[in-house]
């Protein structure tokens, strides 16, 4: 039977990403080429997904006039999925390339305040939804638990499923001190974060190779930019180099890398074969403009391609 698929996220944002050729202070700065996403991580994830053949519910709370809207870009993009109302308003990002310098700017807000009975309503959902794998991807929401990681991980687990993470700051240390993870994705940054410090590649692989020793997740998989990445799992370290592919934008890559690595998982391939396709997946999610994330063939592409 094909693995199953639930994305949970706590904290959804409606992506706007459009091109200018200058962005200059005070000056109103004209856009053109507007495109309109569902966002966050677990929404992100589960567009790829969905993608590549993959049977997936996503789970988001929203609020608000532009909760109306997220549902709507939801519906439009063919994702099933299930929303929690919530009292605040669902957040809106601006993603600008600027044609001139090639760079591109990311403007994102905190998003809205959750209350109890709002996450008490995504723990029961969860509780009742037997997917294989379950994916919490993105931030945990101003008023959310500490631990609602922890939480949600020891739910899947005494249900035997699969708890996949990738966050940062608070939610993710807490949940990497606490929780059981089978799989945990930090960037670099994130992973310096959990070690107090900045991390050379050697200080990268041990931090990584301990949060396994230490039973906090079955695998972790650090994404290291423009230098690849290092999956660490008991059987070892594998290091990938990255691809190096034209970059139109590289918001989520990090998403599809995700997705890609747990589809993959989900087909039965081996850990270190799924961290390949899960490297071309990222790799062909910057290749696509502002938030339109990666498309299959590229994928295929450069996964073969090794």
């Amino acid at each position: 039977m094909p693995a199953t698929f639930l994305t949970i996220t706590l904290n959804p944002v409606i992506d706007i990403s459009a091109v200018t050729d200058v962005v200059r202070p005070i000056h109103k700065t004209r856009v053109r080429e507007e495109r309109y996403d569902p966002g966050g991580g677990g929404i992100n994830v589960a567009r790829v997904l969905t993608k590549l053949g993959g049977e997936v519910d996503a789970l988001c709370l929203t609020g608000g006039a532009t909760g109306v809207l997220l549902n709507e870009l939801l519906e439009a993009h063919s994702l099933r999925h299930h929303k929690i109302g919530i009292s605040g308003n669902t957040r809106i990002s601006f993603n600008i390339f600027e044609k001139h310098t090639g760079l591109e700017y990311r403007f994102l807000p905190d998003g809205p305040v959750v209350g109890d009975a709002e996450i008490a309503a995504v723990l029961d959902y969860v509780t009742a939804h037997p997917a294989d794998y379950v994916i919490a991807s993105g931030s945990a929401p101003n008023g959310s638990p500490k631990d609602i990681f922890v939480q949600l991980s020891e739910l899947v687990h005494r249900q035997g499923g699969r708890f996949v993470l990738d966050s940062s700051g608070e939610a993710l240390s807490t949940t990497l001190k606490q929780g059981r993870c089978y799989l945990v994705k930090p960037s670099l940054s994130e992973l310096e974060f959990l070690a107090g410090h900045e991390l050379d590649e050697i200080g990268a692989r041990n931090t990584a190779q301990k949060i396994v020793a230490d039973g906090h997740a079955e695998i972790v998989a650090v994404t290291l930019g423009g230098r690849g990445g290092i999956l660490a799992h008991e059987g070892g370290i594998v290091r990938a180099p990255a691809h190096h592919v034209p970059i139109r934008s590289a918001v989520g890559a990090g998403d599809s890398f995700v997705a890609g690595m747990v589809w993959a998982l989900g087909q039965g391939w081996d850990r270190e074969k799924a961290f390949r396709f899960a490297m071309a997946a990222g790799a062909a999610a910057v290749l696509t403009p502002g938030t339109e994330l990666c498309r299959v063939p590229d994928i295929y592409r450069i996964f073969e391609a090794g």
